[in-house]
Protein backbone atom coordinates (compact mmCIF):
# COMPACT_ATOMS: atom_id res chain seq x y z
CA UNK A 1 0.00 0.00 0.00
CA UNK A 2 1.19 3.24 -1.18
CA UNK A 3 2.02 5.59 2.40
CA UNK A 4 0.62 9.02 2.50
CA UNK A 5 4.41 10.16 2.62
CA UNK A 6 4.94 8.73 -0.55
CA UNK A 7 2.53 9.74 -2.61
CA UNK A 8 3.09 13.13 -1.55
CA UNK A 9 6.48 12.35 -2.91
CA UNK A 10 5.12 11.57 -6.06
CA UNK A 11 2.69 14.31 -6.19
CA UNK A 12 5.83 17.07 -5.83
CA UNK A 13 6.59 16.21 -9.70
CA UNK A 14 3.41 18.01 -10.76
CA UNK A 15 2.19 20.73 -7.98
CA UNK A 16 5.83 22.89 -8.81
CA UNK A 17 3.73 26.04 -8.73
CA UNK A 18 4.88 28.25 -5.67
CA UNK A 19 1.24 28.62 -4.77
CA UNK A 20 1.77 24.51 -3.45
CA UNK A 21 4.02 25.91 -1.02
CA UNK A 22 6.15 22.42 -2.01
CA UNK A 23 2.90 20.47 -0.43
CA UNK A 24 4.95 20.84 3.02
CA UNK A 25 2.00 23.04 4.65
CA UNK A 26 -1.10 23.34 6.17
CA UNK A 27 -2.94 25.29 2.70
CA UNK A 28 -1.94 26.57 -0.73
CA UNK A 29 -1.57 30.29 -1.50
CA UNK A 30 -2.36 31.46 -4.59
CA UNK A 31 -1.77 34.89 -5.49
CA UNK A 32 -3.94 36.62 -8.82
CA UNK A 33 -2.65 40.21 -9.72
CA UNK A 34 -2.31 41.58 -6.25
CA UNK A 35 -4.78 39.47 -4.28
CA UNK A 36 -3.89 36.19 -1.96
CA UNK A 37 -5.93 33.43 -1.31
CA UNK A 38 -5.49 30.89 1.16
CA UNK A 39 -6.90 27.18 0.16
CA UNK A 40 -7.05 24.15 2.10
CA UNK A 41 -8.77 20.58 1.46
CA UNK A 42 -9.78 18.41 3.96
CA UNK A 43 -11.48 14.66 3.95
CA UNK A 44 -13.39 12.43 6.79
CA UNK A 45 -13.82 8.85 6.32
CA UNK A 46 -16.10 7.18 8.31
CA UNK A 47 -14.59 4.82 10.84
CA UNK A 48 -11.38 6.48 10.53
CA UNK A 49 -12.28 10.49 11.30
CA UNK A 50 -15.88 9.98 13.05
CA UNK A 51 -17.59 7.01 14.34
CA UNK A 52 -20.87 5.53 12.24
CA UNK A 53 -22.96 6.44 15.09
CA UNK A 54 -22.00 10.33 15.20
CA UNK A 55 -24.97 12.39 14.63
CA UNK A 56 -24.64 13.89 11.04
CA UNK A 57 -25.06 17.14 12.26
CA UNK A 58 -21.90 17.21 14.08
CA UNK A 59 -19.97 15.06 11.51
CA UNK A 60 -20.98 18.28 9.28
CA UNK A 61 -19.31 21.00 11.60
CA UNK A 62 -16.52 18.94 12.00
CA UNK A 63 -15.93 19.35 8.37
CA UNK A 64 -16.17 22.72 8.55
CA UNK A 65 -14.18 23.56 11.08
CA UNK A 66 -11.26 21.12 10.37
CA UNK A 67 -10.96 23.27 7.03
CA UNK A 68 -11.28 26.38 9.15
CA UNK A 69 -8.86 25.48 11.05
CA UNK A 70 -6.45 25.28 8.39
CA UNK A 71 -7.43 28.76 7.03
CA UNK A 72 -6.83 29.62 11.10
CA UNK A 73 -2.79 28.30 10.90
CA UNK A 74 -2.50 30.35 7.89
CA UNK A 75 -3.81 33.73 9.20
CA UNK A 76 -6.69 33.76 7.16
CA UNK A 77 -10.87 34.41 7.18
CA UNK A 78 -12.95 31.79 5.44
CA UNK A 79 -15.30 33.00 2.59
CA UNK A 80 -16.60 30.12 0.71
CA UNK A 81 -16.19 26.19 0.31
CA UNK A 82 -16.42 23.64 -2.37
CA UNK A 83 -18.51 19.92 -0.67
CA UNK A 84 -17.33 16.98 -2.02
CA UNK A 85 -20.19 14.15 -0.65
CA UNK A 86 -21.06 10.56 -1.22
CA UNK A 87 -24.34 9.21 -1.01
CA UNK A 88 -24.85 6.01 0.50
CA UNK A 89 -29.05 5.65 0.32
CA UNK A 90 -29.97 6.97 3.45
CA UNK A 91 -32.30 10.12 2.56
CA UNK A 92 -32.64 10.94 6.38
CA UNK A 93 -28.70 11.01 7.36
CA UNK A 94 -28.42 13.19 3.74
CA UNK A 95 -30.60 15.44 5.24
CA UNK A 96 -29.58 16.18 8.49
CA UNK A 97 -26.11 16.22 7.29
CA UNK A 98 -27.41 19.39 5.33
CA UNK A 99 -28.81 20.82 7.91
CA UNK A 100 -25.90 20.56 10.16
CA UNK A 101 -23.64 21.94 7.42
CA UNK A 102 -25.84 25.26 6.63
CA UNK A 103 -25.22 25.71 10.89
CA UNK A 104 -21.80 24.71 10.35
CA UNK A 105 -20.78 27.12 7.31
CA UNK A 106 -23.45 30.17 9.02
CA UNK A 107 -21.28 30.27 11.78
CA UNK A 108 -17.70 30.19 10.13
CA UNK A 109 -18.94 32.87 7.94
CA UNK A 110 -18.32 30.85 5.17
CA UNK A 111 -20.61 30.37 1.32
CA UNK A 112 -21.63 27.01 -0.57
CA UNK A 113 -20.52 27.81 -3.83
CA UNK A 114 -19.82 24.11 -5.43
CA UNK A 115 -18.73 20.80 -5.51
CA UNK A 116 -19.60 17.47 -6.03
CA UNK A 117 -21.70 14.40 -4.90
CA UNK A 118 -21.08 10.31 -5.96
CA UNK A 119 -23.03 7.11 -4.95
CA UNK A 120 -21.51 4.46 -3.77
CA UNK A 121 -23.07 1.27 -2.66
CA UNK A 122 -25.01 1.18 0.68
CA UNK A 123 -23.20 0.36 3.82
CA UNK A 124 -20.00 1.24 2.38
CA UNK A 125 -17.67 4.40 4.65
CA UNK A 126 -18.98 7.73 3.88
CA UNK A 127 -15.54 9.65 2.28
CA UNK A 128 -16.63 13.43 2.84
CA UNK A 129 -14.34 16.73 1.86
CA UNK A 130 -14.55 20.11 1.69
CA UNK A 131 -12.45 22.92 -0.28
CA UNK A 132 -12.24 25.75 2.19
CA UNK A 133 -11.37 29.68 0.89
CA UNK A 134 -9.94 32.22 2.76
CA UNK A 135 -8.93 35.62 2.67
CA UNK A 136 -5.09 36.15 4.68
CA UNK A 137 -4.61 38.29 7.01
CA UNK A 138 -0.95 39.37 6.01
CA UNK A 139 0.94 39.55 2.43
CA UNK A 140 3.11 36.48 3.58
CA UNK A 141 1.20 33.96 5.46
CA UNK A 142 2.85 31.82 7.83
CA UNK A 143 4.08 28.45 7.03
CA UNK A 144 5.10 24.96 8.89
CA UNK A 145 8.77 26.38 7.92
CA UNK A 146 10.62 29.54 8.98
CA UNK A 147 11.12 28.82 12.96
CA UNK A 148 14.19 30.39 14.05
CA UNK A 149 16.70 28.45 16.48
CA UNK A 150 16.07 31.46 19.41
CA UNK A 151 12.08 31.02 18.65
CA UNK A 152 10.09 29.87 21.93
CA UNK A 153 6.91 27.32 20.83
CA UNK A 154 3.93 28.15 21.79
CA UNK A 155 0.65 26.17 21.58
CA UNK A 156 -3.47 27.96 21.93
CA UNK A 157 -5.80 26.86 24.32
CA UNK A 158 -5.48 23.47 26.06
CA UNK A 159 -4.20 19.60 24.47
CA UNK A 160 -6.39 16.71 24.44
CA UNK A 161 -9.54 17.18 25.20
CA UNK A 162 -10.77 15.89 21.09
CA UNK A 163 -8.57 12.59 22.24
CA UNK A 164 -10.16 11.88 25.53
CA UNK A 165 -13.34 12.83 23.75
CA UNK A 166 -12.92 10.00 21.26
CA UNK A 167 -11.89 7.56 23.99
CA UNK A 168 -15.07 8.15 26.30
CA UNK A 169 -17.02 7.58 23.27
CA UNK A 170 -15.59 4.04 22.28
CA UNK A 171 -16.23 3.10 25.91
CA UNK A 172 -19.68 3.83 25.55
CA UNK A 173 -19.56 7.39 27.88
CA UNK A 174 -21.33 10.09 27.29
CA UNK A 175 -20.12 12.80 29.84
CA UNK A 176 -18.34 14.99 30.56
CA UNK A 177 -19.93 16.43 27.21
CA UNK A 178 -17.13 18.81 27.32
CA UNK A 179 -14.57 16.15 25.77
CA UNK A 180 -17.13 14.74 24.18
CA UNK A 181 -18.25 18.16 22.17
CA UNK A 182 -14.24 19.26 21.78
CA UNK A 183 -13.90 15.94 19.33
CA UNK A 184 -17.30 16.26 17.74
CA UNK A 185 -17.65 19.92 17.47
CA UNK A 186 -13.90 21.38 17.38
CA UNK A 187 -13.32 25.00 17.54
CA UNK A 188 -11.32 26.92 14.48
CA UNK A 189 -9.28 29.44 16.06
CA UNK A 190 -9.59 31.88 13.28
CA UNK A 191 -9.39 35.39 15.53
CA UNK A 192 -6.28 34.25 17.00
CA UNK A 193 -4.95 32.83 13.91
CA UNK A 194 -5.09 36.59 12.20
CA UNK A 195 -3.55 38.07 14.91
CA UNK A 196 -1.21 35.49 15.54
CA UNK A 197 0.06 35.65 12.07
CA UNK A 198 1.55 39.00 12.53
CA UNK A 199 4.23 38.03 15.24
CA UNK A 200 4.79 33.81 14.73
CA UNK A 201 7.82 33.09 12.30
CA UNK A 202 5.94 29.70 12.03
CA UNK A 203 2.42 28.32 12.56
CA UNK A 204 0.28 25.76 11.63
CA UNK A 205 -3.01 23.89 13.41
CA UNK A 206 -2.43 20.35 15.54
CA UNK A 207 -4.58 18.04 14.20
CA UNK A 208 -2.63 14.86 14.27
CA UNK A 209 -0.91 15.40 17.66
CA UNK A 210 1.41 18.10 19.08
CA UNK A 211 4.11 15.99 19.03
CA UNK A 212 4.41 15.10 15.48
CA UNK A 213 2.85 18.41 14.18
CA UNK A 214 5.84 20.05 16.21
CA UNK A 215 8.34 17.68 14.69
CA UNK A 216 7.23 18.53 11.34
CA UNK A 217 7.25 21.95 12.29
CA UNK A 218 11.03 21.49 13.05
CA UNK A 219 11.78 19.53 10.49
CA UNK A 220 10.31 21.85 7.60
CA UNK A 221 12.66 25.05 9.04
CA UNK A 222 15.69 22.81 9.49
CA UNK A 223 15.99 22.74 13.39
CA UNK A 224 15.30 20.52 16.06
CA UNK A 225 12.61 21.02 18.90
CA UNK A 226 12.47 20.23 22.58
CA UNK A 227 9.09 20.69 24.22
CA UNK A 228 8.46 20.27 28.12
CA UNK A 229 5.60 18.04 28.79
CA UNK A 230 4.97 19.30 31.84
CA UNK A 231 4.24 22.55 30.46
CA UNK A 232 1.51 21.09 28.38
CA UNK A 233 -1.83 22.79 29.10
CA UNK A 234 -4.44 20.10 29.79
CA UNK A 235 -7.99 21.26 30.56
CA UNK A 236 -9.55 20.60 34.24
CA UNK A 237 -12.22 18.49 32.75
CA UNK A 238 -9.11 16.10 31.13
CA UNK A 239 -6.91 15.72 34.25
CA UNK A 240 -10.35 14.89 36.20
CA UNK A 241 -11.13 11.76 33.89
CA UNK A 242 -7.36 11.02 32.93
CA UNK A 243 -5.52 12.71 35.15
CA UNK A 244 -2.11 15.05 34.67
CA UNK A 245 0.94 12.89 35.00
CA UNK A 246 3.69 11.83 32.39
CA UNK A 247 1.68 9.35 30.88
CA UNK A 248 -1.49 11.35 30.72
CA UNK A 249 0.15 14.15 28.88
CA UNK A 250 1.67 12.21 26.20
CA UNK A 251 -1.56 11.02 25.76
CA UNK A 252 -3.00 14.34 25.37
CA UNK A 253 0.74 15.20 23.51
CA UNK A 254 0.06 12.26 20.86
CA UNK A 255 -3.83 11.71 20.58
CA UNK A 256 -4.64 14.64 18.12
CA UNK A 257 -7.84 16.05 17.15
CA UNK A 258 -6.97 19.28 18.93
CA UNK A 259 -7.11 22.21 16.22
CA UNK A 260 -5.64 24.15 18.25
CA UNK A 261 -2.32 26.50 17.18
CA UNK A 262 0.90 26.12 17.10
CA UNK A 263 3.75 28.66 16.67
CA UNK A 264 6.85 29.55 16.44
CA UNK A 265 7.87 33.08 17.68
CA UNK A 266 10.52 35.46 19.61
CA UNK A 267 10.52 33.26 22.85
CA UNK A 268 10.86 37.24 24.48
CA UNK A 269 7.71 38.67 22.77
CA UNK A 270 4.54 39.78 23.68
CA UNK A 271 2.15 37.32 22.01
CA UNK A 272 -1.41 39.23 21.00
CA UNK A 273 -3.43 35.87 22.51
CA UNK A 274 -3.29 34.23 25.18
CA UNK A 275 -1.04 31.00 24.41
CA UNK A 276 1.43 28.64 26.57
CA UNK A 277 5.08 28.20 25.94
CA UNK A 278 5.74 24.30 25.37
CA UNK A 279 9.42 24.61 24.19
CA UNK A 280 11.98 25.88 22.36
CA UNK A 281 13.99 25.10 19.26
CA UNK A 282 17.95 24.72 18.61
CA UNK A 283 20.50 24.22 15.85
CA UNK A 284 20.42 20.75 14.16
CA UNK A 285 17.14 18.11 13.74
CA UNK A 286 14.70 15.78 15.38
CA UNK A 287 12.78 15.91 19.09
CA UNK A 288 13.81 16.11 22.81
CA UNK A 289 11.34 15.55 25.61
CA UNK A 290 11.72 16.82 29.20
CA UNK A 291 9.27 16.36 32.15
CA UNK A 292 10.57 19.33 34.29
CA UNK A 293 13.61 18.93 33.33
CA UNK A 294 14.47 15.58 32.98
CA UNK A 295 14.98 14.11 29.78
CA UNK A 296 11.83 11.77 28.40
CA UNK A 297 12.44 8.91 25.96
CA UNK A 298 10.59 9.37 22.55
CA UNK A 299 7.64 7.30 22.48
CA UNK A 300 6.95 4.67 19.97
CA UNK A 301 4.28 7.02 18.35
CA UNK A 302 4.48 10.81 18.09
CA UNK A 303 0.82 11.19 16.74
CA UNK A 304 -1.44 10.17 13.84
CA UNK A 305 -0.26 9.00 10.74
CA UNK A 306 -1.96 8.58 7.68
CA UNK A 307 -1.24 5.87 6.12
Amino acid sequence: MTTEPAFIDLLRAIAIDPAARGLDDDAAVLTIGKQSLVLTKDMLVEGVHFLPDDPPADIAWKLVAVNASDLAAKGAAPIACLTGHSLGGDAAWDAAFVEGLRTALDHHGMLLIGGDTVSVPEGQARVLSLTAIGLPSVPAPPSRAGALATDGLFVTGTIGDGWAGLQLLQAGKSEPQVLLQAYRRPSARIDDGRALAQVAHAMMDVSDGLLIDAARMARASGLAVRIDLASIPLSADFAAVFGSDQAAVLSAATGGDDYQLLLAADAEAHLPVAVTRVGGFAPGEGMNLTWNGIPVPLPDRLGWLHG
